[in-house]
């Protein structure tokens, strides 16, 4: 799969138009009534949306959201997972108090327990597949993380991972906190979570829940950035997945995401914009 930086023309066939929608949309705090425009019909075609959406974003890319894609709706790339960009901006570092997180007001709004991977290393670029076992042997940190899970498009997740893709891949931030050290030599099982939405329990798990385990995600993260020609480098981040589950949060409610022997981090939702 490629993108094919600036070799088709993005608004002869609407690409870019959507683009523009969902960007402004973000830019303004606002909610999407309907996808804004045609459904892409494959994820090549949804990355090339993205693309054009991160050049019309006035921010620097510093990492990488990875969803996973269900067998039933993945499309003829095989992939069973998908990227979607973490801006600096919206990158933000646990303070051990309650941090305030943007969510779309009418939109879609949700918190997830990550894993996430800190290369210190880069990949080399012409490297465009990656086994798990040779993405853990690329230097690296791994740290707890919350990813914000949030979109213009309340239905975004309904709609399917082309409609995820286009837009940022449902990200609206994501919370760094405390580092995993010589998570090399942990197994996934070593690694569990919990989450809470007001106090209630909403989802248990940890890096078992992550179809193929943490470092399939790493690999598949590596792999799918090559092959866009977007490289990883030394610093990027990768939040690996959803390690308890997708849980709704509405602006007001306060999440508790505990990662079990590691730290919590606690966040409180505001509205985006």
């Amino acid at each position: 799969m490629s993108n094919e930086h600036g070799k088709q023309d993005l608004q002869d066939q609407g690409l870019g138009e959507i683009a523009r929608h969902f960007v402004s949309a973000r830019q303004h705090g606002q909610s999407l009534p309907d996808f804004p425009g045609n459904i892409p019909g494959d994820l090549v075609t949804a990355y090339q949306v993205q693309d054009q959406a991160i050049a019309l974003w006035d921010d620097q890319v510093v990492g990488w959201k990875v969803g996973y894609i269900a067998a039933e709706r993945r499309d003829g790339s095989g992939d069973d997972r998908l990227l979607g960009p973490i801006f600096s901006r919206q990158l933000w570092n646990a303070t051990g108090g309650t941090l305030e997180i943007p969510v779309f007001v009418g939109g879609f709004g949700a918190v997830e327990a990550e894993y996430v991977i800190q290369l210190q290393e880069d990949a080399p670029a012409h490297k465009l597949h990656w086994t798990p076992e040779e993405a853990e042997a690329l230097a690296a940190k791994l740290f707890i993380g919350v990813e914000v899970a949030s979109s213009p498009l309340a239905t975004i997740n309904k709609l399917g991972p082309r409609v995820v893709v286009s837009d940022f891949g449902n990200n609206n931030g994501l919370v760094l906190g405390p580092e995993i050290p010589d998570w090399t030599t942990l197994d996934d099982a070593d690694l569990r979570a919990e989450t809470r939405i007001e106090g209630v329990v909403v989802g248990t798990g940890g890096a078992t829940l992550l179809p193929g385990g943490l470092r399939t995600a790493y690999a598949f993260a590596l792999g799918r950035s090559a092959q866009r020609g977007r490289p990883l480098k030394a610093g990027d981040l990768i939040a690996s997945g959803n390690a308890t589950g997708i849980h709704d949060i509405a602006v007001g409610q306060e999440a508790l995401i505990r990662f079990v022997g590691y730290g919590d981090i606690t966040c409180k939702a505001i509205a985006a914009g």
